[in-house]
């Protein structure tokens, strides 16, 4: 349950505690890099974004003390296995001047894994209007991602993960943080729904590793407004695939009362380059809503959580206040029309 001590120290943890001269110093005698470093937020993990004197831009991480090793080093597994595909629009892993994948900064009695990944240029999707011409690029991308991923396994590919769709009814425990009324009989039904009736159907569907966090925050555009890289690879995760479509989907949230808008031809994007079939589309609209929900109690959890002037507090209130009214579109459209868009999307006129 997400309220044992392992699930909920994922998020509550706070950030490593190491002064930045510290890791100026690791980063340049273990990766011979030095440069002007500038804060990034993040959830559990300490970022910054380094940039040399000749210009090359990094990202340099100092891991949470609470994942797991085995949970970090999956990540570098998969990143160096995308480079090994030639998917040359995902970070990159930067080995030490040793050739490992990772560094090491003992601080204050706890060894933290110090990890730095190539920086990829772009604006993100968020910061731009998404058309469905783009919608349909991501959707094309991502499927690209996971065709890559189809192959690749690893020992920490099935760790638990709070994000994890599998367990979403977990979340029913956090109901108690969201005050409104009806929104917690809402967001309850949804988890509770997806335990009895969608959950058991998941295992029946194919599965690999995928990203498992492509949000609009995750996801770059080029000057030709084009997709041109995915990052952030903390939350992925073997899973069944569908889930990676109906996570993207939940993020494209657009300004009209049809949810389908932008999912639509996301979806039909990603099913062009990795088809989906029948019983996997008929899951989307339930796993979407389930997301969403997801979304919504841990967007109250954290604000309980939180002091009102953290920095990843107020980040995720910026990025997360529109999930309610995006929950109420798509309960409004209702489940068959939404398929019956999906569907046509996908068939053509």
């Amino acid at each position: 349950m997400i309220t044992t001590p392992n699930a909920i120290s994922q998020i509550a943890v706070e950030l490593p505690p190491i002064q930045t001269h510290i890791i100026v110093r690791e980063v340049a005698a273990q990766f011979g890099l030095s440069g002007t470093y500038t804060s990034l937020v993040s959830e559990r993990d300490l970022n910054f974004r380094l940039t040399t004197a000749a210009g090359e831009r990094y990202v340099v991480k100092i891991v949470s003390s609470v994942e797991e090793p085995a949970r970090t080093d999956f990540q570098i597994a998969g990143l160096l296995h995308l480079e090994a595909a030639g998917l040359a629009w995902a970070p990159r892993i930067v080995r030490t001047l040793a050739g490992e994948g990772y560094g090491c900064v003992d601080y204050d009695g706890v060894d933290y894994r110090l990890r730095i990944v190539t920086y990829l240029e772009g604006t993100l999707l968020q910061h731009g209007g998404i058309s469905p011409a783009l919608a349909r690029d991501f959707g094309q991308r991502l499927a690209e991602l996971d065709l890559a991923l189809k192959n690749f396994p690893h020992t920490g590919a099935s760790q638990d993960l709070i994000w994890d769709m599998q367990s979403a009814a977990d979340m029913r425990t956090l109901m108690t943080y969201i005050a409104d009324e009806p929104l917690r009989a809402s967001v309850d039904s949804i988890l509770q729904a997806f335990e009895s009736h969608v959950s058991p159907l998941l295992a029946q569907l194919r599965q690999q590793v995928i990203h498992n966090d492509a949000n609009t925050e995750n996801v770059l555009v080029d000057d030709s407004g084009t997709v041109s890289g995915i990052i952030d690879f903390s939350d992925m995760r073997r899973t069944p695939l569908i889930v990676e479509v109906a996570i993207a989907a939940t993020y494209l949230r657009p300004d009209s009362d049809d949810p389908t808008q932008l999912i639509a031809p996301f979806v039909a994007g990603f099913h062009a380059k990795c088809p989906l079939d029948d019983r996997e589309i008929d899951l989307l609209f339930d796993l979407v809503q389930t997301r969403v929900a997801m979304t919504i109690a841990m967007l109250f959890w954290r604000l309980d959580a939180r002091d009102a002037d953290d920095r990843y507090r107020q980040k995720t209130l910026q990025v997360e206040g529109g999930a309610m009214h995006f929950l109420q579109v798509l309960q409004s459209q209702g489940r068959e029309v939404f398929l019956e868009c999906i569907r046509r999307e996908l068939t053509g006129p």
